[in-house]
């Protein structure tokens, strides 16, 4: 996959590139449609104003949230997607860094560490996973996202709940 990563207003002691390259990397080994050479996605590091912004004319929310996905390949696409042809964008993912920075701090966890798993998140949702629609969904995806995390050395951040 080639990673298309714009940063504006994250901080600068951070690679944000390499962080988005690990992260992807770690979810394509447990999430082989993400494995596709073909793929591009874009990723957006900015802050709560443009990300509010994206939430509100995209969902229909009026909030800042931690991050956003734009998919823009059906799964059924995704995994019939042939090696041959031209480059096929996968989606967009936005992560706002005043919401990422908060809740790292409540989590008692890196900001770095954070991120990774949103962008983990990102890539499953643009994958064609989903959270919403039962507890089932989002045991799944949560399972895969600990999984990944894990190949990063991150700890599951989900482990205070019970199952």
């Amino acid at each position: 996959m080639d990673l298309d990563i714009e940063i504006d207003g994250w901080p600068a002691d951070e690679d944000w590139e390499a962080l988005s390259a690990k992260a992807y990397a770690a979810i394509a080994r447990i999430e082989p449609a993400l494995g596709h050479a073909r793929l591009v996605t874009s990723v957006l590091f900015t802050g709560d104003e443009q990300v509010h912004e994206l939430n509100r004319e995209w969902r229909g929310k009026d909030k800042p949230t931690n991050v956003l996905s734009f998919p823009m390949l059906e799964r059924e696409d995704l995994i019939a997607l042939g090696p041959d042809g031209p480059p096929e964008m996968l989606g967009d993912i936005a992560l706002a860094f005043e919401t990422c920075a908060r809740e790292a701090e409540e989590k008692v966890v890196s900001l770095a560490d954070h991120a990774a798993h949103l962008l983990i998140h990102g890539f499953l949702h643009l994958a064609g996973h989903d959270h919403v629609d039962s507890d089932a969904q989002a045991e799944a995806m949560e399972k895969l996202e600990i999984e990944a995390l894990a190949k990063l050395g991150i700890a599951d951040p989900y482990g205070d709940r019970d199952k």
